[in-house]
């Protein structure tokens, strides 16, 4: 009998410690980063298995179908007017794009590329920027509402130039987050260029995960405004001070162009951070809410309690302000 005793303790101990082995290494993260999509990612999940190899396979297929600046990709030969099938990652971000395209009443419009392009923002880095004329005649073929899918084919006007620049990061982040949902893994932070989808917990600090908003700033320079706790949402933020072009004159556009115009948007806008349910749908938002200015996203976000959005502005003072609507986290 003590024989039998001593036999199941040290059976019992044994488990115990091999079980702790399991909860030590569960609660490791592995982390993959590198660059994608002309910027950089960071994939952090509660995992052992590296998964780079099929993260790096995922953002090839998006990058093939969505990419501007890949001379071969699916969308680049649709701009080009040849015959192409468009595979499940376009659908998902045409049907999307249209979706925001029509609740934004076009301030998000994929057909506003080419203009983009004739002001130098774009996948072209041979254009300028350039005068009323050429923007008159670009914007004759602006408007997603005259492009269709029609059984995977897309109809559209020879003329008109389609970009899913300002949706397909926070889709491709998406992409990366149900792949690792799909291997059971649901504590992870999926980040592209700044856009990110968490989930769960940081189980290396068994907290929620954190991230950091930007201050806005001119001088190129990067710093941290606040920090937030994420979990089980996408964020994305869009914001013109970086991102700017300055004439001989030393006027300043922002890269937000305003799609009813063709011109960069006037907007005292500095940041726009949006939270949704995903990082696609997040990502749109943030473009549009740019372009829309404050007042027009206060009255939009009374009806799209869905969306947390955080602005930062600068005021007649010229002094930066910000603005919290529908519950966007304080900290």
């Amino acid at each position: 009998m003590k024989q039998f005793t001593f036999v199941l303790m040290l059976f019992v101990f044994l488990s115990c410690k091999e079980e702790t082995k399991q909860v030590q290494s569960i609660t490791e993260n592995t982390k993959i980063s590198g660059p994608v999509f002309g910027t950089s990612f960071s994939v952090i999940y509660n995992s052992e298995i590296n998964f780079t190899k099929q993260i790096d396979s995922l953002f090839t297929v998006v990058n093939q179908s969505m990419s501007t600046y890949i001379p071969d990709s699916d969308i680049s030969k649709l701009n080009r007017n040849e015959a192409v099938a468009m595979d499940q990652h376009f659908i998902k971000v045409f049907s999307a794009s249209k979706k925001i395209y029509k609740a934004t009443d076009g301030a998000f419009d994929p057909t506003i590329g080419d203009v983009v392009n004739a002001w130098s923002f774009g996948a072209d880095k041979n254009k300028f920027l350039t005068d009323s004329t050429t923007i008159d005649n670009l914007m004759r073929f602006v408007g997603f509402d005259r492009v269709m899918m029609i059984d995977n084919n897309v109809n559209k006007q020879p003329e008109t130039y389609i970009e899913f620049n300002a949706i397909a990061k926070g889709y491709g982040v998406d992409v990366i987050a149900n792949y690792l949902e799909s291997k059971n893994i649901n504590n992870y932070l999926v980040e592209i260029g700044g856009e990110i989808r968490a989930s769960g917990l940081n189980m290396e600090k068994k907290s929620p995960w954190r991230v950091g908003l930007d201050e806005p700033r001119f001088d190129g320079e990067q710093s941290v405004l606040k920090g937030i706790s994420l979990t089980n949402v996408g964020m994305a933020t869009s914001g013109t001070y970086r991102k700017f072009k300055t004439d001989d004159k030393g006027n300043r556009y922002a890269h937000i162009i305003n799609a009813k115009t063709g011109y960069p948007t006037k907007t005292n806008i500095l940041s726009v951070s949006v939270i949704a349910d995903d990082c696609m749908t997040a990502d749109a938002y943030a473009t549009a809410f740019q372009a829309m200015g404050i007042e027009k996203v206060t009255e939009f976000l009374k009806s799209h309690p869905e969306l947390k959005v955080f602005l930062v502005f600068e005021n007649d003072k010229k002094e930066f302000e910000t603005l919290n609507l529908n519950g966007f986290p304080e900290n």
